[in-house]
């Protein structure tokens, strides 16, 4: 079962509590914003830039937001952050209310909202190393992905219930208000963590810079260790590959008839990834940690070509569902390969190369099935993808090994 020992820990339990009640709000906005932009639009392209809108800010400040956090407060940083989100919330939940029917303004304010989170990220991730012993990271992010995955879960589903019951303008109101509500409960667990200032390697001459050249400082540390540079390459060939969401409402509308069924669409690979975290007492006494990274990726890609397959609702959210557990996996061993395997100094920076890696893949996964399920069908768009991420992700643990002979012990000892 579920390794519980960090939240023995009082710092990382009201972070973890705080970051799952964020993550569960968050949902009602991601089911919301493009079920608005299709029934704006009637397209599945225009949904999937929702996905470009989201992957500009992240390209320019996830790597700002790692260097900062490398040089700052992380707590401040935090709570920086934290403000751009929430406030993009409430403009989203003010333009419904207005009835404003305008993709190019959902196109904006998706921008403004990955720029809120693409700032405080880096932040978040970066600091569960220095406030949990290094022995319980894998668990530490685990109870953080089965929390965020629970919220998941439980989100979407309530979302589909919401926009289910009442017409689509009225539940994507209920749905930005919850969000909202909801995020307040980030704001309290972010003001009562204690400062996180930056740390400094010993021996270090040069002050530490959040600008262009601490970015750079961050990405040379970055090319010359393959292990990272693998495992940040598998993740984008999952997501861009393998990510089927941009075609959940139209999947949801044309096969399924409407209504709930795009909530559980949305909802499926999350069940997975809460029953993968429930179970995943095991993770954290694998070695070989990169061999189960490329497995665990493999998996993902069949399980999301199955389910394309499928023509039946329950038998598409259980294929999605074990390439959510698939997912779980494969997610936990990224983030603490990078968390041990980078020096704390280092680690604000290669966390916000690791936050766009993995929060801009899907938008480019959005926009690749988006296009291209308006070009060929939405079965192609999504069981092909889903086949030739398993296959890239084969080619690319054949074709360069380090990351299939890693083992924790092989990374570079921590400055801390």
């Amino acid at each position: 079962m579920i390794d519980t020992r960090p939240l023995s820990v009082r710092t990382f339990r009201r972070t973890w509590v705080g970051n799952g009640a964020a993550y569960f709000g968050f949902q009602f906005t991601a089911v919301a914003v493009p079920v608005q932009m299709f029934a704006v639009t009637g397209s599945t392209t225009w949904v999937g830039l929702l996905g470009v809108a989201g992957l500009v800010p992240l390209l320019i400040f996830g790597l700002w937001g790692g260097a900062a956090a490398d040089v700052v407060d992380r707590r401040k940083l935090l709570l920086t952050g934290s403000v751009v989100t929430w406030v993009t919330t409430l403009a989203l939940l003010v333009q419904a209310m207005l009835g404003v029917r305008s993709g190019h303004l959902l196109l904006l304010l998706t921008a403004v909202q990955s720029a809120g989170f693409a700032v405080s990220s880096p932040a978040r991730q970066a600091i569960v190393p220095r406030i949990v012993p290094e022995s319980l990271v894998p668990a530490a992010n685990t109870l953080n992905y089965t929390a965020s995955t629970a919220g998941g879960v439980l989100g979407p589903l309530a979302a589909g219930v919401i926009i289910g019951i009442w017409s689509t303008g009225t539940g994507v109101i209920v749905a930005y208000a919850l969000d909202a509500l909801l995020f307040t409960v980030t704001f309290w667990a972010t003001w009562r963590l204690p400062g996180i200032p930056p740390s400094t390697p010993s021996g270090a001459t040069e002050r530490p810079s959040a600008g262009l050249r601490g970015i750079v400082i961050g990405l040379r540390f970055l090319v010359t260790q393959p292990v990272l540079l693998l495992s940040f390459a598998v993740d984008l060939v999952a997501m861009v590959f393998a990510m089927p969401r941009a075609l959940f409402p139209a999947v949801a509308q044309e096969q399924f008839g409407g209504g709930s069924a795009v909530g559980w669409l949305y909802s499926a690979i999350a069940i997975g990834a809460m029953a993968g975290g429930l179970t995943s007492g095991w993770i954290g006494r694998v070695k070989r940690q990169g061999l189960a990274l490329i497995a665990a990726v493999v998996a993902w890609g069949v399980a999301i070509a199955l389910s394309g397959l499928a023509h039946s609702l329950w038998l598409m959210v259980l294929m999605l569902a074990v390439a959510g557990a698939a997912d779980l996996v494969s997610a936990v061993y990224r983030q603490t390969i990078m968390q041990t395997f980078a020096p704390d100094h280092l680690r604000g920076r290669l966390q916000g190369v690791f936050t766009v890696v993995v929060a801009g893949g899907p938008r480019l996964g959005d926009l690749r099935a988006g296009a291209t399920a308006d070009l060929t069908s939405v079965t192609t768009s999504w069981v092909g993808g889903g086949l030739v991420a398993a296959g890239l992700a084969v080619v690319l643990g054949l074709t360069s090994p380090a990351l299939i002979r890693y083992r924790p012990e092989q990374g570079p000892s921590d400055d801390r």
